[in-house]
Order: C-alpha cells, then structure tokens, then sequence
C-alpha cells in the first residue's frame, strides 16, 4: 500500500514538473502598439475665376456718334432738334436718311449750315407702317453712301444763331459766286497722273485725278485757301482734306497718311497740309486730286495743264 502511495506521489510530481516545465517556456502574449494616424494631405483650396473682362464696344464712325437719336414725334410727322456740335450728315446718318433726303425734307439751303435748336423734318407724313427690323452696324453702314459732295454740304458743326423756319426762312447767306476762271493753282505733288479725270470700266467715274506718290511724300496746297473739311468720313478715300477757294473753287486730297492741317486752317498755296499714304480703298500709296467748280467736278490736267 505504502509503495503504491508512494508511486501515485511520484507520478503527481512528476506530472506538475513536466506542467511546470511547460508554463515556463510559454511566451508571454505581446500588446499591439495604436495604428499610427496617416496624415492625409491638405484639400486645395477653390480657386476663385479672374472676372471676366468683357471687350468694349465696337468704335463706330464719327458721323453717328457725333448725335444721339431723339426724334420728337408729333401729328406732323417726326423732327429732330439741332443741338450744339451736331452735323447734318451725323443726324442723317443716326435717323438712316440720306443727307440729300434730309436736304429735300427741310427744303435747306446753301451753305446748309444748321443752327442750335433748329427743329429738322426726319418724314413727310407719319404712317402707319410698321418698322423695320433693326439693322446691325455693319448693315447700315453698307446702306449708308456718303460722297464727297455730302461732306462739302452737310458736314459743318451746328452754329448758334437764328433758328430757321421750317419753309427754310432766313435762309443762311449763299456760297460765294462760282467765277469763269480759276485762280492759279499748282499741282499738290510731282508724281504721274496713274489714272486720269473721267470714266472708268464698270460705269464708274474719276471726278479728279490719281497721282503716283511715295509713302509720307508732302502733299502740298494747290492754292490759297480755308481748310472746309478734315477727317475720314467716306471710307474708300481714307484721310480726305478739303480746301475752299476764292471764286467758289474746291480742292480735295485724298489717300493721305496723315493730316497737318484741321478744319480751318487757311494755308498758302505750296503749304505742306499732308502727308501722302494709301489710307482708304487703295493698294499703293498715291493722291487723289480734285478741283471742283463749285459742286461741280473739273479735270484738274486742263485747268492746271503741264501733265
């Protein structure tokens, strides 16, 4: 009995030594250390769009802005007061008339010059017709025919004074009577004549001269005179002078570069007043010259000769 106790004893000791044993070589469990943060990368901030810039509006020609519509509409028809600055052909061309219409209308006389005030006809009558549909710029301005004629007649600022009646009373004094000879004029520059005085292919006609010239050569005064006009109203002649003379005579120089002289100006024949170009519709530099006989269209070859 005593050995059996004792074997159990041993065997129980055993079985805790090899348990023991076993506790002791187990490793102790590890602690997982936090997730580390991952910094996530800064949101862009919204980038606010420059303000849109908006392009200005297209310049238009001097002969509408220089009036802004304001038609007074009665049971006579529709009018238009003059106001200071104002042209005719600018207030033609702001109500789409021709100045030649505008002429008739108001039965206007030379030398057309308006007054502040004045009150223009624009219609006959008013009708009842509709309008028509609004035109863009481009449009009006290939409906609008501007001559050099015009700009002599309708393209005078509006002076203050008498107002005239709407029969056309009292009438502005006359141009100066137109005489039978011309006074000495002189060619405005050397060149050859490139094309002469009369008409052309197509049905058209030279009312002057065209003169062979080289870019920024001086174009010279054909004669004593007051400068009548400045600027560049009729487009296919770009840079235009024209210069009054004595006895109703006209001069007119067209094509220039640039421009010495404003309206005016009273210049002595020979005088720079311009600069030779090919402003307006032409491919070379080169003067077109005029000489009018009033209105009227003269070739300049015969009343100066030596071409």
């Amino acid at each position: 009995m005593v050995r059996r106790s004792l074997r159990a004893i041993a065997g129980i000791a055993a079985a805790a030594a090899l348990l023991s044993g076993c506790m002791i070589g187990r490793p102790e469990p590890t602690t997982r250390p936090p997730p580390r943060q991952v910094a996530r990368p800064a949101q862009p901030k919204p980038v606010t769009p420059p303000p849109r810039v908006t392009a200005p509006p297209a310049r238009t020609d001097w002969v509408a802005r220089r009036v802004m519509p304001a038609a007074i509409v009665s049971p006579e028809g529709r009018f238009h007061v003059v106001k200071a600055g104002e042209t005719g052909i600018a207030i033609a061309r702001t109500y789409d008339l021709a100045w030649r219409d505008l002429i008739a209308l108001n039965k206007l006389q030379e030398p057309f010059v308006l007054r502040v005030g004045q009150r223009l006809r624009l219609t006959p009558v008013l009708t009842p017709t509709p309008r028509p549909a609004p035109q863009t710029l481009e449009q009006r301005a290939r409906a609008f025919e501007i001559t050099i004629d015009d700009v002599m007649t309708g393209g005078q600022p509006a002076a203050n004074g008498p107002v005239p009646r709407a029969t056309g009373e009292p009438r502005p004094a006359p141009l100066p009577a137109v005489t039978g000879t011309a006074p000495a004029f002189r060619w405005p520059l050397p060149g050859r004549i490139i094309s002469g005085f009369g008409p052309k292919p197509g049905g058209r006609f030279n009312d002057g001269v065209n003169l062979k010239a080289s870019a920024g050569e001086a174009v010279r005064a054909a004669g004593d005179g007051v400068v009548a006009y400045a600027g560049d109203a009729i487009p296919g002649f770009g840079n235009l002078l024209l210069v009054k003379h004595a006895g109703g005579w006209v001069s007119a120089y067209a094509h220039n570069e640039a421009l010495l002289v404003t309206r005016g100006a009273r210049v002595k024949a020979g005088e720079a007043i311009a600069r030779a170009g090919q402003s307006g519709a032409v491919a070379e530099p080169q003067l077109h010259f005029e000489l009018r006989r009033g209105r009227t269209p003269v070739d300049p070859a015969r009343v100066i000769g030596g071409r």
